[in-house]
């Protein structure tokens, strides 16, 4: 290979004060599945059920009467010119669409409801009217894709936002929520959503008077309209939202609190302009502040907001860190669930990313102890989270930083016990870990210690089995390791290609095409 192929290799794998940039957009992208997972965490479509629901508003004093009328029955009252008749229909449906289990959606959209709805949304003289209507559409909206298309394309969208200036809180409140549940349904509908001005229509209903249960929907609703990709949200327009949802983490609140942090992790989970946009509006020490709290809804948003602020630019994690991020996520390494020991693990591997500063103030934080104990007793999915802590270590820090992960830390004996796992993209971290080990050695003349380490750790055996893996990549960097660092001078076969050596330049420069196959190749 030659120097400059030697050097375009290196400066694809490893990472340095030039490309840690790079080093850190691949770990966003290797670990994307951190944020497609536990969707469960928050509800992207709400059904407004029954008056036993706490986080409605929308109470009837004396609970819900049965539906009484039949589907056709409702239908011809909804369509009658009698106001009382029109708004019992009206009622009957809603009350039939609030059933917690089975509501008839289809049934009741293919009996034409919906564009009634619609009409009576538009009722500015009945209140009452126009409040069981968007109800009865709330829970339309609530349900598949193509049961939500049908609210959309019978141009509900503009009557909900025209009702958010209602003087009735309630009508107010439920057009809040029919248009979550359209901006939750995915893209399309979102951007139906913002294209019609729903954010100048929300943003004044905020303020110290704003109801709790008003205030819950409306930070849903915001969440809503920052999420989803493919295409992003048209970013001048959510950027409004954000000196908002900033304020918001101040919030008393669990469920408002969870939903801000949920709408700033969608805007971080992007570029740099977008990370560094919620950092202007002084969220971070909020996020930061968030990570201590006991309350796990709160805690996963919160660490997924941070965890994509570090993938961002150097300057971007330095907020994280002048924040008080690292003893946080310390405490969340030690964390009972495995989640967030994952994220938190995540989290600090993107730092370790960065620059050698900021590897150094991971350190005097005492995170790797932390990120040892996960090695040796987290599961598997916060173990190779720790491993890439431990490989960009290697990767980008000090000599004195890689020195003092080794002695002071003791982390080499879980990293090294990783080589063992089922997973082939894990067991490649370790190893190109260990092939940065190797060549820091080399350099300080410690090869044999490093050596006779990990062969008492068991590491030489591991490398041996693995050069029977059915991974090429990884039987090649095994081969590469042993080959390199483990063959001595004495071995039989290397004496007959001792000729070939002129001088020790060379000898090294012989070796040197190994490295980059077995130690940088992610």
């Amino acid at each position: 290979m030659s120097k400059s192929e030697g050097s375009a290799h290196q400066g694809h794998y490893k990472a340095n004060t030039l490309n840690s940039q790079d080093s850190r957009m691949r770990r966003h992208e290797v670990t994307i599945e951190l944020r497609k997972s536990k969707k469960e965490d928050q509800m992207f479509k709400r059904r407004n059920i029954n008056d036993e629901d706490l986080t409605s508003p929308l109470k009837e004093v004396n609970g819900q009467s049965p539906v009484q009328l039949s589907v056709d029955e409702i239908v011809i009252a909804m369509n009658s010119e009698d106001q009382e008749r029109q708004f019992l229909g009206m009622q009957q449906a809603r009350k039939m669409l609030s059933r917690e289990r089975n509501p008839p959606i289809d049934m009741m959209i293919g009996h034409g409801i919906v564009p009634i709805c619609i009409r009576f949304l538009q009722n500015t003289g009945n209140t009452m009217l126009q409040f069981e209507a968007a109800w009865a559409l709330t829970n339309i909206a609530s349900g598949t894709a193509e049961q939500t298309r049908c609210v959309i394309e019978q141009d509900a969208v503009p009557h909900f936002i025209a009702l958010l200036q209602s003087k009735s809180i309630n009508l107010a409140e439920q057009a809040v929520w029919a248009l979550g549940n359209i901006a939750g349904d995915g893209a399309a509908a979102r951007d139906i959503v913002i294209q019609n001005n729903v954010i100048d229509g929300i943003l004044p209903l905020i303020n110290r008077d704003t109801p709790i249960s008003f205030l819950r929907n409306i930070v849903w609703l915001m969440s809503n309209l920052c999420r989803n990709k493919n295409p992003s949200p048209p970013f001048e327009q959510v950027k409004r939202l954000l000196p908002v949802l900033s304020q918001l983490l101040e919030s008393q609140d669990i469920q408002v609190l969870a939903d801000a942090c949920w709408a700033l992790s969608y805007v971080t989970d992007d570029d740099n302009n977008k990370i560094q946009a919620v950092v202007d509006t002084d969220a971070v020490p909020r996020l930061v502040n968030l990570l201590q709290t006991d309350e796990p809804s709160i805690i996963v948003p919160a660490l997924r907001s941070v965890g994509n602020i570090v993938t961002g630019t150097d300057l971007q994690t330095d907020v994280v860190i002048a924040s008080g991020g690292l003893p946080k996520l310390g405490m969340l390494l030690q964390h009972s669930k495995g989640n967030i020991v994952k994220e938190a693990a995540w989290t600090v591997s993107n730092i370790t990313a960065g620059n050698q500063k900021q590897i150094q103030a991971v350190i005097d934080a005492g995170i790797f102890h932390q990120i040892r104990h996960v090695l040796e007793k987290g599961d598997f999915k916060a173990q190779k989270e720790a491993a890439w802590a431990v490989t960009n270590t290697t990767t980008s820090g000090t000599p004195e930083q890689i020195v003092d992960l080794i002695e002071k830390n003791k982390i080499l004996k879980p990293f090294i016990d990783l080589l063992d796992a089922k997973d082939p993209r894990t067991i490649k971290v370790v190893q190109t870990g260990l092939s940065n080990l190797f060549a820091l050695a080399e350099k300080l003349g410690g090869t044999e210690n490093l050596c006779l380490m990990v062969e008492e750790l068991g590491g030489l055996d591991k490398l041996e089995a693995l050069q029977q893996h059915e991974n090429e990549e990884v039987y090649k960097k095994a081969y590469a390791i042993i080959d390199t660092y483990f063959n001595t001078g004495d071995d039989e076969a290397e004496q007959k290609l001792a000729p070939q050596e002129v001088n020790g330049a060379l000898e090294f420069n012989s070796t040197q095409p190994k490295a980059p196959e077995g130690g940088y190749s992610f």
